[in-house]
Order: structure tokens, then C-alpha cells, then sequence
């Protein structure tokens, strides 16, 4: 059986996975040696790659938290990693393994993962977003990734909002700029019953329908697939998004909306593996 290598390149961790069939059979995590950055974060991706590919293995995928042009296989600006402004990453791989490479932004990744191998499996059209440090989203329309310019679309943690951006408002930011706390300690506590914690929760579900209403103006999906870490907490901010959609001006698209939270493990590896299909 042929095997994909999936690699989910982020700021402080390079994780990476060997893909047979639907089954995750083997992963490496190393140190992205970020503020080293340029050949230092290379020569630590290609030793991932290096470590997972076998003779079986026909392509890798990679996710990326920046735009990239993916006909080409430029990344720019790469966020946190040193001096990758301008890299061309699919060459330099493809030059060192000999295999197709495929690039594009991490939160597509995410949406695509979903499509192949998660709960988006049973929609054509749906928008995955991924809340954690930032808010990032990824378009899937007739079953497919949507083929923007620059792998920018999506975006809706940078739409402006209130203060500042809807970022600091639906991604962990909203819990450490306000509270002094994370979303880990806050999801704990309100699991527990405590009211503070349960208000919190409130307080974020308020924020979190503003971004379903800014995708289902801009999209109208069938889905909305929340994933990342704090999307494990969706049970607690439910009621309260949904609530705060009731003024929405067209009721029917919000009743027909289907949010749900991502049942993936390794969803990054998994999403990125997913570009080689």
C-alpha cells in the first residue's frame, strides 16, 4: 500500500506522521528551532522527512501558517520562524527526496484533513476553523479546497472587530488578555460548575457567533467544523453562540447550519497528508 507523509510545520514544533491508508503508522516531533530559523528549521524538516519516508512512501504533504504560492511552492512569511520570508520549499524537497511535494496553509490543511479523514466527510460544502492561538479557517466547496490566489482565504481571525481583530476575541487570547488565564483553566473550572468560569464561557460563545455570522455571510456553508484546542470546549460556549445568532437576518441559513467540533487526532499531520490526494 502506498504511504503519505504529512508534516504539520508550526512555530515551535515540526510534527510529522507516515500516512498508509486511513491509518496514522508512524510519527516524529522535533524542535523547529525557530528563532534560528532559515537553514537551521530546514535541516531539521528534512531530518523528519528523512526519519518517516520508506520506499513505499509517493508524496508528502505540508501545512504551513502563512500565504503560499502553491503552483510554484514559495512560502512567505512564515510566522515565527526566522528569516523565512521567501522559501522555496517544494524545490529544495523535491531536489533532497525525489517525491511530489504539496504546500499550502495550515488551516486549509485543517478543513482538508476534515474532508478526507473527519466529520467533513458528509458535506460538500463546509468552512474548518481552527481555534487556538490564532483563529484560522479553511474553504471546502463541491467536495473541494477552494483554489484562491494566495491560500488566504479563510482568514477570519484577521476581519477587523470591535477593538482590535476577531482573533483576540475567538482565539486564546480572549482568555489571557481579559482573564489572566487560559482557555485550558477556564474550560476546567466551568466543567466543574464554577459560575465565573460558566459566565466566561458565555462571554466567549457572544464572540464566537459573530465569526459564524461573518462565514455564513461570506460562504453560506453546510457545516462549520471547529477544531483546535479550544474547540474541545464547544459544548460549554453552544448555547450561548446560538444564542447570540437569533438576530441573524436570515434565520433559515442559520437552522440549517451544522456546527460541530472535529473528532480528528492529529489533525494537522492528517490534513496535510490530505493535500497529496
Amino acid at each position: 500500500m502506498k504511504q503519505i507523509i504529512g508534516i504539520d510545520l508550526g512555530g515551535t514544533t515540526i510534527k510529522g506522521g507516515l500516512i498508509e491508508g486511513q491509518n496514522l503508522v508512524k510519527e516524529e516531533v522535533a524542535d523547529t528551532r525557530a528563532p534560528e530559523g532559515g537553514e537551521v528549521t530546514l535541516t531539521v524538516l528534512k531530518d523528519v522527512i528523512r526519519k518517516l519516508k520508506t520506499d513505499k512512501t509517493h508524496a508528502v504533504g505540508i501545512g504551513v501558517p502563512s500565504v503560499v504560492d502553491r503552483k510554484k511552492g514559495i512560502v512567505y512569511h512564515v510566522q515565527n520562524i526566522k528569516d523565512w520570508d521567501e522559501v522555496q520549499l517544494r524545490r529544495l524537497l523535491e531536489e533532497e527526496f525525489n517525491v511530489p511535494v504539496h504546500i499550502d496553509n495550515d488551516a486549509n490543511c485543517f478543513a482538508m484533513g476534515e474532508r478526507i479523514y473527519g466529520v467533513g466527510r458528509q458535506f460538500e460544502n463546509f468552512v474548518g476553523i481552527t481555534l487556538g492561538t490564532g483563529v484560522g479557517g479553511g474553504i471546502i466547496q463541491q467536495g473541494k479546497l477552494l483554489k484562491d490566489a494566495n491560500t488566504g482565504s479563510g482568514e477570519y481571525g484577521e476581519m477587523p472587530y470591535l477593538d482590535g481583530i476577531l482573533e483576540q476575541y475567538c482565539g486564546s487570547f480572549f482568555f489571557t488578555n481579559n482573564y489572566g488565564t487560559t482557555g485550558y483553566e477556564v474550560a476546567l473550572k466551568a466543567g466543574q460548575g464554577d459560575k465565573k468560569a460558566l459566565e466566561i464561557m458565555r462571554e466567549y460563545g457572544k464572540h464566537i457567533a459573530v465569526l459564524v455570522k461573518m462565514i455564513v455571510l461570506t460562504v453560506d456553508p453546510q457545516a462549520i467544523i471547529f477544531g483546535g484546542a479550544i474547540a474541545k470546549s464547544l459544548p460549554l460556549f453552544k448555547e450561548s453562540m446560538y444564542g447570540h445568532l437569533i438576530d441573524f437576518p436570515y434565520p433559515n441559513s442559520i437552522k440549517n447550519l451544522k456546527i460541530v467540533g472535529s473528532e480528528l487526532n492529529h489533525s494537522g499531520i492528517l490534513g496535510a497528508a490530505a493535500l497529496c490526494y
